[in-house]
């Protein structure tokens, strides 16, 4: 990766973090938590830039700049909203399951 895409990526990260700030209380809360468990059992494209998370931004803007409660966007369970919102992406989960079949199906082949 250049020292370019690096900085460029900084200062995307930088306007993320700074809109994320703006959002009203409740909804920082829950977009900090929606980005943790992203960050644990989310897509492997999460890597690959803010894409999600500043789709999940804009959202919640909306949802704040229309007078709704975070839950009213989210729904009560944040987790599975979470889930519908990857539910077509591979996780890494779905990596290291793959991992383990490709290391039976290797040692069963010996």
């Amino acid at each position: 990766m250049s020292i370019k895409k690096i900085i460029e990526g900084k200062k995307e990260w930088r306007a993320h973090v700074s809109r994320v700030k703006a959002l009203p209380q409740e909804y920082q809360i829950v977009y900090k938590e929606i980005q943790k468990y992203l960050f644990k059992v989310g897509p492997v494209e999460l890597n690959e830039g803010i894409g999600l998370l500043s789709e999940i931004l804009s959202f919640f803007e909306e949802g704040a700049a229309a007078g709704k409660g975070v839950l009213e966007v989210t729904g009560t369970d944040v987790a599975a909203f979470c889930d519908a919102l990857i539910e077509d992406s591979k996780t890494y989960a779905d990596l290291y399951q793959e991992l383990v079949s490709q290391k039976v199906d290797k040692a069963m082949k010996k």
